[in-house]
C-alpha cells in the first residue's frame, strides 16, 4: 500500500465536497477551526457549489477531488460531509491522478465508497474520521480531535485503539485475526456488490457502521453481505457505532444485538461492537489499508503498521 505524507502543523488541508452540499457558514466555521488548529486551508470549488441534494453536479465535484490531489500546495484532503452523492462520481475519477499523487485523505459515512475505490485500485491508505462541516463547524470535544490529529501526523503505528472513556468495546464472537482494516458505512458498502467498486473483504477486517436504519434494514443489508461471502472471506469483524438504529416500524422488531446474534455470529469470526468509529459525537479516527490485529475476547484492536510516511 502506498503511504501518504503525515501532516505538521503548517501544512495545507485541502477541503472537498464529494456528496452533499453544506451551509456556507459552516464552510467558514470549519475553514476557522482547522486554520486554529494550526493548518493552512483551501477551500474546493465543490463547497460552494448546490444542485439539489448534491455539492453541484458530477463533474464539478470529480475535478474538485482530482485537482486536490494534484494540487502541489495541497498536503492533505478533508471532505465537508457525507449525505450522498460520492458514488455517482466513481466512474469520473482520474485514479491515476490520486496514485501518483498519495495524500492524507479523511472521511465516512458516504465517503465509504472513495476509500474502498482509492484502497484497491490506487493501494493508497486513507482514513476514516471526522469531516469538515459536519464535525468541525459545531460544537467538537477533545477526545475526536486527538485521535484525528494523532491519526493524520503519526509517523510510528498507532497501537492500541482505545475507545472514549466509559464506553466499552464488547466481544461478540471470541478469537483472534489479523489483516488489513477496511469497510465504513454499511449500506454504501451494499450499495456498491456487484459493480466495479464492489469491496474486498479476503483476509481483511472489516469494519461497519450504520446511523439511522431500523434493526430490519440493518439485517437485510448484512445479509446482502453474507450471500456475497463478504462475511465468510473476512478475517475478523468490527463494529462500529450504530447511531440510533432502533426499532420503529416494527413494534415486535428484532433488536440490533439479536440481528447481530443471527446474521454475524454464525461465520463464528472475531468480532467486536461498540467502537466509537462513525456518526459518534466522539469517534475514532481509523487508518483503513494498514495491518491490525484484533482480539476480540479482550476487545483490543491495535494498529501494527504506521499509516503515514
Amino acid at each position: 500500500m502506498f503511504k501518504p505524507k503525515a501532516l505538521k502543523l503548517g501544512d495545507t488541508i485541502g477541503i472537498i465536497a464529494p456528496s452533499s452540499p453544506a451551509d456556507i457558514d459552516k464552510v467558514y466555521k470549519a475553514k476557522s477551526y482547522i486554520n486554529n488548529m494550526g493548518f493552512k486551508v483551501k477551500l474546493g470549488k465543490s463547497c460552494f457549489e448546490t444542485w439539489g441534494y448534491l455539492s453541484g453536479d458530477d463533474s464539478i465535484r470529480a475535478e474538485d477531488l482530482d485537482n486536490m490531489f494534484a494540487d502541489k500546495e495541497v498536503d492533505g484532503i478533508l471532505c465537508l460531509r457525507g449525505g450522498y452523492g460520492a458514488s455517482r462520481i466513481l466512474d469520473k475519477i482520474n485514479f491515476n491522478i490520486v496514485k501518483e499523487n498519495p495524500k492524507i485523505f479523511v472521511g465516512y459515512s458516504d465517503i465509504t465508497v472513495l476509500h474502498t475505490a482509492f484502497n484497491q485500485i490506487c493501494n493508497l491508505v486513507t482514513f476514516h474520521g471526522p469531516m469538515a462541516a459536519s464535525n468541525m463547524s459545531d460544537e467538537i470535544d477533545q477526545f475526536t480531535i486527538d485521535s484525528f490529529l494523532k491519526a493524520i501526523s503519526s509517523t510510528d503505528p498507532l497501537g492500541n485503539i482505545e475507545n472514549p472513556i466509559n464506553e466499552k468495546i464488547g466481544c461478540l464472537v471470541p478469537g483472534e485475526a489479523c489483516g488489513q482494516i477496511i469497510g465504513g458505512n454499511l449500506a454504501l458498502i451494499a450499495g456498491t456488490l456487484g459493480t466495479p467498486y464492489e469491496i474486498n473483504t479476503k483476509g481483511k477486517l472489516l469494519l461497519i457502521e450504520e446511523v439511522e436504519e431500523e434493526p430490519y434494514r440493518v439485517d437485510r443489508m448484512l445479509i446482502q453481505l453474507a450471500l456475497a461471502g463478504k462475511l465468510e472471506n473476512a478475517k475478523g469483524i468490527i463494529l462500529g457505532d450504530f447511531k440510533n438504529c432502533t426499532p420503529k416500524e416494527y413494534v415486535n422488531s428484532l433488536s440490533l444485538m439479536e440481528v447481530f446474534q443471527s446474521t454475524i455470529v454464525p461465520f463464528n469470526k472475531p468480532t467486536i461492537y461498540n467502537l466509537k468509529a462513525g456518526h459518534s459525537f466522539q469517534k475514532i479516527t481509523i487508518p483503513f489499508g494498514v495491518e491490525a490485529k484484533l482480539v476480540s475476547d479482550e476487545g483490543k484492536l491495535t494498529i501494527l503498521e504506521r499509516a503515514a510516511l
